[in-house]
């Protein structure tokens, strides 16, 4: 019995010997091949249950010295109340408009004075001197001072185009005349035709042709040069050969439109074959007006 017990302690520890190293050996190896994991789940297991920091006791200057930081906070910023702050919008609102109503009185003076201004307007009109259609003498650039005057350039033999426009000044006149308070022939606008064409439009033609249109025009003609040089000063262009015969027939090509001159003789604007007799009489009566309100031909001085 006791050599039974002993042969089975005896197998006993030698199947323990066996087996143990071979544990520990394939523990040990599973440790080496893998540190990091081990290392991780260390560090996990810290990162999920830190250590709580106990509480630190408050110093019982602690308000006052947040008191203190108060008052320099509100001392660098300075107090803000709903009060400041409305005095503040209104204020900002109150500059605002006042300099965009500065900044429209400045555009408006800068707009009267260009439209005071002569700055783009053409150079026309000039000295002339030409001879009336009624024999009364030379009529010159002094005759147009103190006047209102519409001035076209044509001539007697046009087949239509001058014919209508004259009449359309004619028609221009008459409303003028009938919504201004000078409607006599004195202050009146005064119309004038001026001849291209001194080789066939005689003194004698001109006063025929004259008749044919408003009563107060004036037919002015005189010889190749004196014609040319009113042209030019007027801008006007006109092709009469100079060495034309009043036997001879041809057409004379010239600019067709008329112009409107004020009381000193300056040039104020051109109306051309497709504004109406209506078109032109509102824009005199608005220059009559304006010049009116400046002071007349008294603050003028014609």
């Amino acid at each position: 019995m006791n050599s039974l017990k002993s042969v089975a302690c005896s197998a006993s520890s030698s199947i323990r010997a066996n087996i143990r190293p071979r544990i520990s050996s394939n523990h040990i190896s599973f440790a080496r091949s893998t540190p990091s994991a081990s290392w991780i789940i260390c560090k996990r297991g810290f990162a999920d249950s830190p250590k709580s920091q106990p509480e630190q006791p408050q110093s019982p200057l602690q308000p006052e010295i947040d008191r203190q930081r108060k008052l320099r906070d509100q001392a660098n910023v300075g107090p803000f109340t709903w009060k400041a702050a409305t005095l503040f919008i209104a204020t900002g609102i109150g500059l605002y408009f006042y300099f965009e109503s500065e900044k429209k009185a400045v555009l408006e003076k800068r707009q009267a004075e260009l439209s005071n201004k002569s700055i783009g307007k053409p150079q026309i009109g000039g000295p002339f001197k030409l001879n009336r259609h009624d024999y009364k003498g030379e009529f010159t650039e002094k005759d147009l001072l103190g006047n209102w005057t519409l001035i076209y350039f044509g001539f007697t033999h046009c087949p239509d185009i001058c014919p209508e426009e004259l009449d359309k000044m004619g028609d221009a006149i008459e409303i003028i005349d009938k919504k201004s308070t000078k409607n006599n022939q004195n202050n009146g606008v005064l119309p004038l035709f001026i001849s291209v064409d001194p080789a066939r439009d005689t003194l004698p033609q001109l006063n025929k042709y004259i008749k044919e249109f408003h009563p107060r025009m004036i037919g002015l003609v005189g010889d190749y040069e004196a014609v040319k040089k009113t042209c030019k000063m007027y801008r006007v262009y006109f092709s009469t050969p100079p060495d034309a015969a009043p036997t001879d027939d041809y057409l004379v090509d010239h600019s067709i439109f008329f112009y409107l001159m004020d009381p000193l003789g300056q040039f104020v604007d051109a109306f051309g074959k497709a504004t109406t007799a209506d078109q032109v009489a509102e824009k005199v009566l608005d220059s009559m007006k304006k010049w009116e309100a400046a002071g007349g031909n008294a603050a003028a001085g014609v």
